[in-house]
């Protein structure tokens, strides 16, 4: 009985979706450890993180304030060029992956909560949604380009950071723009 039900969760094991994040990227173990993501955890995520950067920059570009609006185009026309990319290297064969074609729930709603800000909040939550969604895809492109399963996907990932890492960059200075701005007209006399 006890060798039956091993089997049956080996099996069971055996049968998840292609599709599905392993547990190590799913819990942040990998990114912690400096792991490398399995090429489908790499595709996933990397895809989802272009959607997001796009819808969640599309948004932007309507609600928000100049700065943020100037920083948006880029994300969309970036983060476009990338998803173009990344979709080649899976229809020409050179990458066997499984492309999602939606958000993730946790995705999804960070996206909910942008649409349902506006003014001052949405500028501050979309530019920190930013900087978190950068230094997570800094992570994965690092890690991916370092000890990835597929040569072409590894160059890809590799040729990509420096983008990531600028946007990062950009998200963080917008961050400390508005950080000071913000201080500066709370002082009293402002």
């Amino acid at each position: 009985m006890k060798r039956t039900m091993i089997a049956l969760g080996c099996c069971l094991l055996m049968a998840t979706p292609v599709l599905a994040q392993s547990v190590g990227e799913k819990t942040g173990v990998n990114s912690v450890l400096g792991v490398a993501p399995t090429t489908a955890d790499f595709v996933r995520q990397a895809a989802i993180s272009d959607m997001f950067e796009i819808q969640s920059s599309k948004l932007a570009e309507q609600k928000g304030d100049t700065a943020t609006k100037a920083f948006a185009k880029e994300m969309v026309a970036d983060h476009t060029k990338t998803s173009t990319e990344l979709k080649s290297l899976i229809s020409a064969g050179k990458v066997k992956a499984e492309l999602p074609t939606q958000l993730d729930d946790a995705h999804r709603s960070k996206l909910d909560k942008l649409t349902s800000a506006s003014g001052a909040d949405f500028n501050e939550t979309y530019v920190e949604q930013q900087i978190s969604a950068h230094k997570d895809a800094v992570s994965l492109f690092d890690r991916y380009a370092r000890g990835g399963e597929s040569a072409e996907l590894k160059t890809w990932a590799g040729k990509t950071l420096p983008a990531l890492k600028h946007h990062l960059d950009m998200a963080q200075t917008l961050d400390k723009q508005r950080s000071n701005t913000t201080s500066q007209s709370t002082k009293p006399g402002k």
